[in-house]
Protein backbone atom coordinates (compact mmCIF):
# COMPACT_ATOMS: atom_id res chain seq x y z
CA UNK A 1 0.00 0.00 0.00
CA UNK A 2 1.45 3.75 -0.91
CA UNK A 3 1.84 5.94 1.68
CA UNK A 4 -1.11 7.79 -0.28
CA UNK A 5 -3.42 4.94 0.31
CA UNK A 6 -2.01 4.60 3.96
CA UNK A 7 -3.41 8.48 4.33
CA UNK A 8 -7.02 7.77 2.40
CA UNK A 9 -7.27 4.72 4.61
CA UNK A 10 -6.94 6.00 8.19
CA UNK A 11 -9.11 6.07 10.76
CA UNK A 12 -11.37 8.77 10.42
CA UNK A 13 -14.57 8.40 12.88
CA UNK A 14 -15.55 7.01 16.25
CA UNK A 15 -16.67 3.87 14.41
CA UNK A 16 -13.61 3.27 12.75
CA UNK A 17 -12.28 3.74 16.40
CA UNK A 18 -14.44 1.44 18.12
CA UNK A 19 -13.33 -1.82 15.59
CA UNK A 20 -9.97 -1.59 17.44
CA UNK A 21 -10.84 -0.29 20.84
CA UNK A 22 -13.89 -0.78 22.83
CA UNK A 23 -16.42 2.34 23.79
CA UNK A 24 -19.30 2.34 25.52
CA UNK A 25 -22.51 3.68 23.25
CA UNK A 26 -22.54 6.66 25.82
CA UNK A 27 -18.89 7.73 25.66
CA UNK A 28 -18.92 7.25 21.50
CA UNK A 29 -22.18 9.53 22.06
CA UNK A 30 -19.94 12.34 23.46
CA UNK A 31 -17.01 12.18 21.60
CA UNK A 32 -18.96 12.55 18.31
CA UNK A 33 -19.21 16.04 19.40
CA UNK A 34 -15.50 16.32 20.65
CA UNK A 35 -14.76 15.13 16.55
CA UNK A 36 -17.04 17.46 15.31
CA UNK A 37 -14.99 20.33 16.42
CA UNK A 38 -11.73 19.17 16.10
CA UNK A 39 -11.52 15.56 13.67
CA UNK A 40 -9.62 12.40 14.07
CA UNK A 41 -7.14 11.16 12.10
CA UNK A 42 -5.13 8.14 12.82
CA UNK A 43 -2.93 6.16 9.96
CA UNK A 44 -3.25 2.05 10.65
CA UNK A 45 0.08 1.80 11.36
CA UNK A 46 -0.02 4.70 14.49
CA UNK A 47 -3.10 2.97 15.13
CA UNK A 48 -1.03 -0.59 15.39
CA UNK A 49 0.95 1.15 18.30
CA UNK A 50 -1.42 1.25 20.42
CA UNK A 51 -2.13 -1.69 23.69
CA UNK A 52 -6.26 -1.88 23.08
CA UNK A 53 -6.03 -3.62 26.19
CA UNK A 54 -4.99 -0.15 28.28
CA UNK A 55 -7.51 2.35 28.31
CA UNK A 56 -4.39 4.80 29.71
CA UNK A 57 -2.17 3.67 26.82
CA UNK A 58 0.31 6.71 26.31
CA UNK A 59 0.16 5.99 22.28
CA UNK A 60 -4.18 5.96 22.57
CA UNK A 61 -3.69 9.49 24.80
CA UNK A 62 -1.51 11.47 21.50
CA UNK A 63 -4.11 9.90 19.03
CA UNK A 64 -7.32 9.05 20.01
CA UNK A 65 -10.10 11.81 21.32
CA UNK A 66 -11.47 11.51 24.77
CA UNK A 67 -13.71 13.31 26.74
CA UNK A 68 -11.80 15.32 28.33
CA UNK A 69 -11.20 17.56 25.10
CA UNK A 70 -14.63 19.39 26.39
CA UNK A 71 -13.29 20.88 28.78
CA UNK A 72 -12.33 24.31 27.56
CA UNK A 73 -9.98 25.69 29.81
CA UNK A 74 -7.05 27.86 27.99
CA UNK A 75 -6.57 29.32 24.70
CA UNK A 76 -6.54 28.68 20.59
CA UNK A 77 -3.68 31.05 20.40
CA UNK A 78 -1.45 30.72 23.44
CA UNK A 79 2.05 32.02 21.65
CA UNK A 80 0.28 34.59 19.67
CA UNK A 81 0.53 33.76 16.30
CA UNK A 82 -2.30 36.20 15.58
CA UNK A 83 -0.17 39.15 16.73
CA UNK A 84 3.02 37.38 14.31
CA UNK A 85 1.31 36.83 11.21
CA UNK A 86 2.45 39.45 8.60
CA UNK A 87 0.41 37.79 5.68
CA UNK A 88 -1.96 34.64 5.99
CA UNK A 89 0.62 31.61 6.37
CA UNK A 90 3.42 33.68 7.18
CA UNK A 91 5.00 34.39 10.65
CA UNK A 92 7.23 36.59 11.47
CA UNK A 93 7.86 36.73 15.33
CA UNK A 94 11.55 36.11 15.23
CA UNK A 95 13.93 38.84 13.76
CA UNK A 96 15.89 35.76 12.22
CA UNK A 97 13.44 33.51 11.53
CA UNK A 98 10.33 33.11 8.97
CA UNK A 99 7.43 30.53 9.61
CA UNK A 100 4.97 29.62 6.89
CA UNK A 101 1.89 27.27 7.34
CA UNK A 102 1.99 25.24 4.35
CA UNK A 103 -0.75 23.20 5.11
CA UNK A 104 -3.74 21.71 7.39
CA UNK A 105 -3.28 18.12 7.13
CA UNK A 106 -1.60 16.11 9.18
CA UNK A 107 -1.18 12.18 8.70
CA UNK A 108 -2.67 11.90 12.22
CA UNK A 109 -4.62 14.60 14.01
CA UNK A 110 -2.71 14.72 17.94
CA UNK A 111 -5.12 15.57 20.58
CA UNK A 112 -2.23 17.81 22.71
CA UNK A 113 -1.89 19.73 19.23
CA UNK A 114 -1.48 23.67 19.91
CA UNK A 115 -2.59 24.59 16.64
CA UNK A 116 -5.93 22.47 17.57
CA UNK A 117 -7.60 25.69 15.51
CA UNK A 118 -6.91 24.97 12.11
CA UNK A 119 -5.40 21.74 12.12
CA UNK A 120 -7.88 19.54 9.93
CA UNK A 121 -10.57 22.70 10.19
CA UNK A 122 -10.02 25.99 8.53
CA UNK A 123 -7.70 27.38 5.82
CA UNK A 124 -7.74 30.76 6.47
CA UNK A 125 -4.75 30.89 7.53
CA UNK A 126 -2.48 29.42 5.50
CA UNK A 127 -0.07 30.38 2.49
CA UNK A 128 -2.17 31.09 -0.58
CA UNK A 129 0.40 32.12 -3.06
CA UNK A 130 4.46 30.44 -1.54
CA UNK A 131 6.03 32.85 -4.32
CA UNK A 132 4.37 35.66 -2.09
CA UNK A 133 6.42 34.17 1.08
CA UNK A 134 9.37 33.85 -0.57
CA UNK A 135 9.01 37.50 -1.88
CA UNK A 136 8.94 38.34 1.77
CA UNK A 137 11.69 36.74 2.84
CA UNK A 138 14.09 38.32 -0.13
CA UNK A 139 12.43 41.79 1.26
CA UNK A 140 13.72 41.10 4.47
CA UNK A 141 17.49 40.36 4.74
CA UNK A 142 17.64 40.15 8.43
CA UNK A 143 15.88 36.15 8.22
CA UNK A 144 18.73 33.42 7.78
CA UNK A 145 16.24 30.62 7.65
CA UNK A 146 12.90 29.82 7.32
CA UNK A 147 10.84 27.21 8.90
CA UNK A 148 7.91 25.20 6.69
CA UNK A 149 5.11 23.77 8.65
CA UNK A 150 1.50 23.51 9.10
CA UNK A 151 0.46 20.90 9.52
CA UNK A 152 2.73 18.84 8.67
CA UNK A 153 4.31 19.82 5.08
CA UNK A 154 5.38 16.16 3.76
CA UNK A 155 1.67 15.29 3.64
CA UNK A 156 1.97 17.32 0.39
CA UNK A 157 3.24 15.81 -2.79
CA UNK A 158 6.94 15.72 -3.40
CA UNK A 159 6.33 18.07 -6.46
CA UNK A 160 4.89 20.67 -4.04
CA UNK A 161 7.55 20.46 -1.78
CA UNK A 162 10.39 20.93 -4.36
CA UNK A 163 8.41 23.92 -5.54
CA UNK A 164 9.04 24.94 -1.89
CA UNK A 165 12.32 24.17 -2.08
CA UNK A 166 13.47 25.94 -5.22
CA UNK A 167 12.25 29.08 -4.64
CA UNK A 168 14.05 29.10 -1.38
CA UNK A 169 17.08 27.98 -2.66
CA UNK A 170 17.47 31.45 -4.78
CA UNK A 171 17.30 33.71 -1.35
CA UNK A 172 21.13 34.19 -0.67
CA UNK A 173 20.50 35.05 2.65
CA UNK A 174 19.39 32.15 4.41
CA UNK A 175 21.30 29.89 6.05
CA UNK A 176 19.00 27.24 5.92
CA UNK A 177 16.19 25.63 5.75
CA UNK A 178 13.91 23.55 8.26
CA UNK A 179 10.30 21.66 8.12
CA UNK A 180 8.34 20.96 10.53
CA UNK A 181 7.02 17.19 10.25
CA UNK A 182 5.54 14.69 12.52
CA UNK A 183 5.59 12.21 9.61
CA UNK A 184 8.84 9.89 11.05
CA UNK A 185 6.86 9.57 13.83
CA UNK A 186 2.98 8.67 12.56
CA UNK A 187 3.60 7.40 8.94
CA UNK A 188 7.35 6.26 8.02
CA UNK A 189 6.36 4.85 5.05
CA UNK A 190 5.50 8.26 3.85
CA UNK A 191 9.64 8.31 3.86
CA UNK A 192 10.64 5.04 3.26
CA UNK A 193 8.62 4.27 0.06
CA UNK A 194 9.12 7.94 -1.42
CA UNK A 195 12.18 8.12 -3.39
CA UNK A 196 11.70 11.10 -5.34
CA UNK A 197 11.53 12.99 -1.56
CA UNK A 198 14.78 11.24 -0.77
CA UNK A 199 16.52 12.23 -3.90
CA UNK A 200 14.86 15.77 -3.44
CA UNK A 201 16.53 16.12 0.23
CA UNK A 202 19.50 15.10 -1.66
CA UNK A 203 19.63 17.29 -4.30
CA UNK A 204 19.02 20.46 -1.72
CA UNK A 205 20.72 19.58 1.32
CA UNK A 206 24.28 20.39 0.93
CA UNK A 207 27.47 21.28 2.23
CA UNK A 208 27.45 24.78 2.42
CA UNK A 209 23.37 24.84 3.32
CA UNK A 210 21.64 21.95 4.82
CA UNK A 211 18.19 21.30 5.14
CA UNK A 212 17.01 20.35 8.75
CA UNK A 213 14.12 18.39 9.53
CA UNK A 214 12.33 18.65 13.12
CA UNK A 215 10.20 16.35 14.26
CA UNK A 216 8.12 14.88 17.32
CA UNK A 217 8.76 11.64 19.24
CA UNK A 218 7.31 12.09 22.75
CA UNK A 219 7.30 8.34 23.85
CA UNK A 220 10.12 5.64 23.20
CA UNK A 221 7.26 3.08 21.79
CA UNK A 222 7.42 5.57 19.08
CA UNK A 223 10.85 4.54 17.62
CA UNK A 224 10.11 1.68 15.75
CA UNK A 225 11.62 -0.41 13.26
CA UNK A 226 10.09 1.42 10.62
CA UNK A 227 10.44 4.74 12.07
CA UNK A 228 13.93 4.11 12.32
CA UNK A 229 13.96 2.93 9.07
CA UNK A 230 12.61 6.85 8.25
CA UNK A 231 15.03 8.61 9.90
CA UNK A 232 18.24 6.64 8.61
CA UNK A 233 17.00 7.28 5.22
CA UNK A 234 16.63 11.10 6.01
CA UNK A 235 20.41 11.36 7.25
CA UNK A 236 21.77 9.26 4.72
CA UNK A 237 20.08 12.14 1.91
CA UNK A 238 21.94 14.81 4.40
CA UNK A 239 19.50 16.08 6.42
CA UNK A 240 19.76 17.53 10.07
CA UNK A 241 17.29 15.71 12.14
CA UNK A 242 16.14 17.25 15.54
CA UNK A 243 13.46 16.25 17.86
CA UNK A 244 10.83 18.40 19.90
CA UNK A 245 9.24 16.60 22.43
CA UNK A 246 6.27 17.94 24.36
CA UNK A 247 6.07 16.92 28.05
CA UNK A 248 2.75 15.66 28.72
CA UNK A 249 0.92 14.46 31.86
CA UNK A 250 -0.26 10.39 30.78
CA UNK A 251 2.23 9.95 27.79
CA UNK A 252 5.90 10.75 29.54
CA UNK A 253 5.58 12.61 32.45
CA UNK A 254 7.51 10.11 34.52
CA UNK A 255 11.75 10.93 34.48
CA UNK A 256 12.86 7.65 33.51
CA UNK A 257 10.28 7.55 30.19
CA UNK A 258 11.84 10.80 29.43
CA UNK A 259 15.32 9.68 29.70
CA UNK A 260 14.68 6.57 27.76
CA UNK A 261 13.60 8.57 24.99
CA UNK A 262 15.99 11.00 24.96
CA UNK A 263 18.70 8.31 24.71
CA UNK A 264 16.87 6.29 22.38
CA UNK A 265 17.02 9.47 20.11
CA UNK A 266 20.14 9.83 19.96
CA UNK A 267 21.11 6.30 19.64
CA UNK A 268 19.14 6.66 16.17
CA UNK A 269 20.77 9.59 15.18
CA UNK A 270 18.24 12.52 16.15
CA UNK A 271 19.79 15.47 18.27
CA UNK A 272 17.78 16.68 21.28
CA UNK A 273 16.73 19.90 20.38
CA UNK A 274 13.52 21.57 22.95
CA UNK A 275 11.69 19.54 25.49
CA UNK A 276 8.36 21.90 25.35
CA UNK A 277 6.08 22.66 27.94
CA UNK A 278 2.73 21.34 27.18
CA UNK A 279 0.67 24.98 26.29
CA UNK A 280 -2.37 26.07 27.68
CA UNK A 281 -4.52 25.20 24.41
CA UNK A 282 -8.07 24.62 25.00
CA UNK A 283 -9.09 21.19 24.97
CA UNK A 284 -5.91 20.28 25.30
CA UNK A 285 -4.62 22.33 29.14
CA UNK A 286 -6.91 20.43 31.36
CA UNK A 287 -5.63 16.97 30.89
CA UNK A 288 -1.98 17.07 29.06
CA UNK A 289 -0.34 20.03 31.10
CA UNK A 290 1.68 19.23 33.78
CA UNK A 291 2.36 21.86 36.50
CA UNK A 292 5.45 23.81 36.13
CA UNK A 293 6.82 22.42 39.41
CA UNK A 294 6.38 19.24 38.98
CA UNK A 295 7.44 19.80 34.90
CA UNK A 296 11.15 20.88 35.75
CA UNK A 297 11.60 17.84 37.98
CA UNK A 298 10.71 15.09 36.18
CA UNK A 299 12.99 17.55 33.27
CA UNK A 300 15.93 17.63 36.11
CA UNK A 301 15.68 14.26 37.33
CA UNK A 302 15.69 12.81 33.51
CA UNK A 303 18.97 14.99 32.96
CA UNK A 304 20.56 12.71 35.70
CA UNK A 305 20.29 9.46 33.50
CA UNK A 306 21.42 11.34 30.29
CA UNK A 307 24.74 11.54 28.93
CA UNK A 308 26.37 14.61 27.48
CA UNK A 309 24.53 14.57 24.01
CA UNK A 310 20.77 13.06 24.89
CA UNK A 311 20.71 16.21 27.53
CA UNK A 312 21.41 18.96 25.22
CA UNK A 313 18.04 19.90 25.13
CA UNK A 314 16.23 23.18 26.46
CA UNK A 315 13.63 22.89 28.78
CA UNK A 316 11.11 25.79 26.72
CA UNK A 317 7.70 27.25 27.31
CA UNK A 318 7.31 28.85 24.02
CA UNK A 319 5.29 32.16 25.40
CA UNK A 320 3.47 35.27 23.47
CA UNK A 321 6.56 36.95 24.90
CA UNK A 322 8.90 34.24 23.54
CA UNK A 323 10.33 31.00 23.77
CA UNK A 324 11.66 31.01 27.59
CA UNK A 325 14.04 28.52 29.03
CA UNK A 326 12.70 26.84 32.91
CA UNK A 327 16.58 27.21 34.25
CA UNK A 328 16.31 26.40 37.88
CA UNK A 329 14.09 26.08 40.98
CA UNK A 330 14.71 27.17 44.30
CA UNK A 331 11.40 26.62 46.99
CA UNK A 332 8.52 27.47 45.79
CA UNK A 333 10.66 30.13 43.09
CA UNK A 334 10.83 29.50 39.34
CA UNK A 335 13.82 30.69 37.67
CA UNK A 336 13.39 31.75 34.03
CA UNK A 337 15.39 32.96 30.85
CA UNK A 338 14.29 33.99 27.29
CA UNK A 339 16.33 31.71 24.71
CA UNK A 340 14.06 34.03 22.02
CA UNK A 341 12.62 37.09 22.39
CA UNK A 342 9.70 38.88 20.37
CA UNK A 343 11.35 42.23 21.67
CA UNK A 344 14.84 42.40 21.45
CA UNK A 345 15.32 43.80 24.42
CA UNK A 346 14.56 40.89 26.51
CA UNK A 347 16.80 38.44 24.43
CA UNK A 348 19.17 36.26 27.18
CA UNK A 349 17.04 38.57 30.28
CA UNK A 350 16.88 36.00 33.43
CA UNK A 351 13.79 36.42 35.63
CA UNK A 352 12.04 34.62 38.49
CA UNK A 353 8.85 34.15 39.66
CA UNK A 354 6.81 32.01 42.60
CA UNK A 355 4.90 29.71 41.39
CA UNK A 356 2.67 27.81 42.99
CA UNK A 357 2.63 23.81 42.88
CA UNK A 358 -0.54 23.57 40.65
CA UNK A 359 0.60 26.54 37.87
CA UNK A 360 1.51 25.46 34.86
CA UNK A 361 2.38 28.52 32.80
CA UNK A 362 2.97 32.03 33.36
CA UNK A 363 0.44 34.74 32.75
CA UNK A 364 1.22 37.70 30.33
CA UNK A 365 3.66 40.26 32.14
CA UNK A 366 4.70 43.48 30.87
CA UNK A 367 8.30 45.02 29.81
CA UNK A 368 9.41 45.21 33.32
CA UNK A 369 9.86 41.60 34.20
CA UNK A 370 8.34 40.25 37.76
CA UNK A 371 11.56 39.24 40.21
CA UNK A 372 14.18 40.18 37.17
CA UNK A 373 17.50 38.89 38.24
CA UNK A 374 19.74 41.89 37.97
CA UNK A 375 22.76 41.12 35.53
CA UNK A 376 23.76 41.64 32.22
CA UNK A 377 22.35 40.56 29.41
CA UNK A 378 23.37 37.12 27.68
CA UNK A 379 23.46 35.74 24.34
CA UNK A 380 21.10 32.87 23.40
Amino acid sequence: MTWESQLKDSVRSINDISSYISISPKERKKLQTVIERHPVCIPQYYMSLINKDDPNDPIRAMAVPSLDELNLLGSYDTSGEKDNTKMPGLQHKYSQTALILSTNRCAMYCRHCFRKRMVGLSNHELLQRFDDAAEYVKMHREINNVLISGGDPLVLPTSIIAKFLEMLSDIDHLSFIRFGTRIPVTMPDRIIEDDDLIRLFSRHSLPERRIFLVTQFNHPREITARSIHAVDRLIRSGIIISNQTVLLKGVNDDSECLAELQNSLVRIGINPYYVFQCRPVKRVMHHFQVPLQKAYSIVEEAKTMLNGHSKRFKFIMSHKKGKIEIVGKKGDEIYFKFHQARNPKNMGRFFSRKINPYTGWLTDFGEELPHEIHCAPTGS
